[in-house]
């Protein structure tokens, strides 16, 4: 089990072998990342790994808390300024900038881990859930002040707003990661922020008509009339 030293030495080293097993773990992925792979990288010894964190499992969990915290203090910080559609657009553009400057590799920390362990470990997957739980909180509040000032509907359903907006950062940090590409994740976050300035309305999927069935097609050969058969010429049998 990971445990937090009591002297101020003890945290500090524990947070540079959780820097660098994240780095690690970024680049190889966790399954990939031996405990050997952060002893090379960092020079602590084995003991210091098994007290700080009892086991891999132990470890990996520190990486998930550090990687989460990490990016839920930036986007907490920097959604918590939004009040007004400029203000969002800086938001935007302060993502579209770091993904540029990381040169579109890594992609999203929380939503790379979760998609390695969300399956393979319980107890990661909720410590991930709850991350992006708290990522929506930090969205959702932002996009209740442009309520509130008169910038989105009071009608709009603020949560399915969340959700387009929280997709659109993932997806675009995903296809920026793939293609070395900030430019997807500006395309994303504009798709996502159009939707917002058109005043927060989102289709009910349940209001959809129901689509017209396509006619059938027959394959089947056309039935010849009496009349049609006897007007046939005969064939003159051979003899």
């Amino acid at each position: 089990m990971s445990s937090i030293p009591a002297t101020k030495q003890g945290r500090a080293t524990r947070e540079r072998i959780v820097r660098a097993a994240a780095e690690l773990v970024g680049e190889r992925g966790a399954s990939a990342t031996s405990l050997d792979d952060v002893i090379a990288a960092t020079g602590a010894s084995k003991s210091q790994l098994y007290h700080y964190f009892g086991d891999k499992h132990g470890l990996v969990q520190a990486v998930v808390d550090y990687q989460c915290a990490t990016v839920l203090g930036l986007q907490a910080h920097a959604l918590a300024s939004v009040s007004d559609w400029d203000d969002l657009e800086r938001w935007a553009q302060t993502m579209v900038a770091i993904v540029e400057d990381q040169g579109a590799h890594g992609g999203c920390p929380i939503g790379t881990l979760a998609a390695a362990l969300s399956d393979t470990d319980e107890r990661l997957r909720t410590s991930l859930s709850e991350a992006f739980q708290a990522w929506s909180d930090a969205i959702r509040g932002a996009l209740l002040r442009l309520r509130d000032n008169g910038l989105i509907s009071t009608g709009a359903d603020l949560d399915a707003l969340t959700t387009i907006t929280l997709s659109a950062i993932q997806g675009g940090l995903l296809l920026s990661k793939t293609s070395r590409d900030a430019g997807q994740l500006r395309i994303a976050l504009d798709g996502a922020i159009a939707q917002l300035r058109s005043g927060g309305t989102v289709a009910d999927p349940t209001d959809r008509a129901p689509r017209p069935r396509a006619a059938r097609s027959s394959t089947r050969a056309p039935v010849r009339s009496a009349e049609t058969r006897a007007a046939r010429p005969r064939k003159t049998p051979r003899r």
